[in-house]
């Protein structure tokens, strides 16, 4: 019986992950401002044939290893249909983090903890929310999950070598996928700490051979991109190959960390990110950190070991000025492992019930008075949808999936009750993310993917004519069918619309510029070109070889800063 019911439970568990994070699945192209650019990427893998060297456009895309983008156009090749390829990668990645936690948490304890490690990650607002997006943190994640999960069943239950050298691989496999895959061996920190104290239950075993092999397998996880990579850009004779090898080994990672040239945020930038994006678990910290303190005064590695490299993870992230919010999900699934064991006692209390109702009737409350409000209010937020974003179905099918995700919210609250607050709120978060994914989804899909402005392109200037992008998107490339032609991707739009110009005056009855309107310059008559419409807060502009002005040339000083106005990664 009680194993009929852990059953039921892990299954149970399963279920609602693959429905929370697979609601809306094939409903969507990608979005702005991350996916497009891995999508693209990976397609131009599929109709080239170069797997090793990623393309955006005609030129090397050396911003990110190609891990991501490999497994979207193998999940591509498998199943035929990008809108399913492009986000099976962060689904699976995200399933495999959980079922490392929930393995973790059953190991160390019980499998009632387990469970409760694994609820309370798939239910953390980041972890729902990424797991959701084709970017490359779901699958950093797992796979620094994966290193942690290999390197704790050794040093904690060992000696385990498969475990050992598994955590060293998954960790080159994580660097590969993106630099701070490597951070997950900073798990031996701590425990190099609790061995020298003479902590129970850690045990490196460095008098065992076996254990000086783990370096062996990091490399050779490494190596499967790195050794072919390096031949092939080294033996090319075209200078831009050494170029993208220059800039993604060294630039992207060491120079990115130590002179961070975006997203500036001040050092406690990660606390606000970890009290917000990380709820609901941590409305439970009040209770979690006397707890805890008294756990490590008891000397138990089980929450030293993940407790402590939350911590240094959170102190390397936050050394650097520039700073996102993704970059600490990885310590989330550590996070709520050392939770886990406390969550049992913690939810039977009176005030944390009380914040789980509390946090379920702000999301629904907050949900449901905005979608009446634009039901049957201000009229404002529709028309800055049209004005900003090219949302030409307006505010009213957004303000009805408010009404339907406040309307669930409120439904859970009265159902459960306050004495299953626990489970009026995951309800009401469960509810949240299927209606985004199943109703949201195709909703905004036309205006945020850059679909509905391209096919409108398309369609005016007919199938015999040819299309070309200047100051593009990422998005535009993508969602054009056949691809449209380029001129570089960094390249500054004065130049890009030179060469545009240039291919135009080849064949002027059939060929078209699509351009951004920043980079129009004084060379085009913009009353002879056309307003191909708005996407993504910007505006696209047709320019036949009319509108082109005789012999004029562009300028840097067309272009205000010469922009270039590249989507951070």
């Amino acid at each position: 019986m009680l194993k009929t019911r852990a059953s039921r439970d892990f299954w149970l568990l399963a279920f609602t992950a693959l429905l929370v994070i697979g609601a809306g699945l094939g409903l969507r192209d990608p979005w702005p401002a991350d996916e497009p650019r891995f999508a693209l990427v990976a397609k131009q893998m599929v109709e080239s044939g170069d797997w090793l060297f990623p393309h955006r456009g005609v030129e090397l895309y050396s911003d990110k290893p190609p891990m991501l983008m490999w497994l979207q156009a193998a999940a591509y090749t498998a199943l035929r249909e990008w809108r399913i390829a492009f986000l099976l990668p962060s689904l699976l990645a995200s399933l495999g983090t959980l079922w490392c936690v929930y393995d973790l948490g059953r190991r160390f304890w019980t499998r009632r903890v387990g469970l409760y490690a694994a609820w309370a990650v798939l239910f953390a607002l980041q972890f729902a929310y990424q797991s959701k997006k084709a970017q490359i943190d779901p699958l950093v994640t797992f796979w620094i999950t994966l290193a942690n999960y290999g390197l704790l069943r050794h040093l904690l239950l060992g000696p385990n070598w498969k475990m050992w050298w598994l955590g060293w691989f998954a960790a080159g496999l994580g660097t590969v996928t993106k630099g701070v895959g490597v951070l997950a061996l900073v798990m031996i920190v701590p425990a190099l700490f609790a061995v020298w104290r003479d902590w129970p239950r850690v045990r490196l075993h460095v008098r065992d051979a076996r254990f000086w092999l783990a370096p062996l397998a990091f490399a050779a996880a490494a190596s499967l991109w790195l050794v072919p990579m390096l031949m092939a850009a080294l033996s090319h004779p075209d200078p831009a190959y050494r170029a993208y090898l220059d800039d993604i080994l060294f630039n992207q990672t060491a120079n990115r960390y130590a002179r961070s040239w975006d997203h500036a945020q001040p050092p406690w930038y990660f606390l606000g990110v970890m009290l917000t994006m990380w709820l609901p678990p941590m409305l439970a910290l009040p209770w979690a950190l006397p707890a805890w303190k008294r756990r490590l005064q008891r000397r138990d590695a089980r929450y030293l070991l993940p407790l402590a490299w939350w911590l240094l993870l959170i102190v390397f992230f936050s050394i650097p000025s520039g700073k996102r919010d993704v970059y600490v999900m990885p310590a989330l699934p550590m996070a709520c492992l050392a939770l886990a064991p406390l969550l049992p006692g913690i939810v039977r209390k009176l005030w944390p019930r009380r914040l789980a109702i509390a946090f379920a009737a702000l999301i629904a409350g907050v949900a449901l008075s905005i979608g009446l409000t634009l039901l049957f209010g201000d009229t404002s937020f529709e028309r800055r949808l049209v004005e900003q974003r090219g949302f030409s179905n307006g505010a009213q099918a957004l303000a009805w999936l408010l009404v339907a995700i406040g309307a669930w919210g409120a439904g859970s609250l009265l159902w459960f009750g306050r004495r299953r607050a626990i489970a009026a709120m995951l309800s009401t978060l469960a509810g949240l993310w299927v209606l985004y994914g199943v109703v949201g989804y195709p909703l905004l899909n036309p205006s945020s993917s850059a679909r509905e402005l391209m096919e409108s392109v398309a369609r005016r200037i007919g199938p015999q004519s040819q299309l070309a992008l200047v100051a593009w998107k990422e998005q535009n490339l993508l969602m054009s069918a056949p691809m449209a032609t380029t001129f570089g991707f960094v390249m500054p739009w004065p130049e890009q619309l030179r060469r545009g110009i240039e291919w135009q005056k080849q064949a002027p009855r059939t060929r078209w510029l699509l351009v951004q309107e920043p980079a129009l310059g004084r060379c085009v008559d913009r009353s002879k070109a056309e307003l191909a419409g708005l996407s993504n807060r910007r505006r696209w502009w047709l320019v036949p070889a009319a509108a082109v002005l005789p012999d004029c040339m562009p300028e840097k000083s067309d272009v205000p800063g010469n922009a270039v106005d590249p989507d951070s990664d």
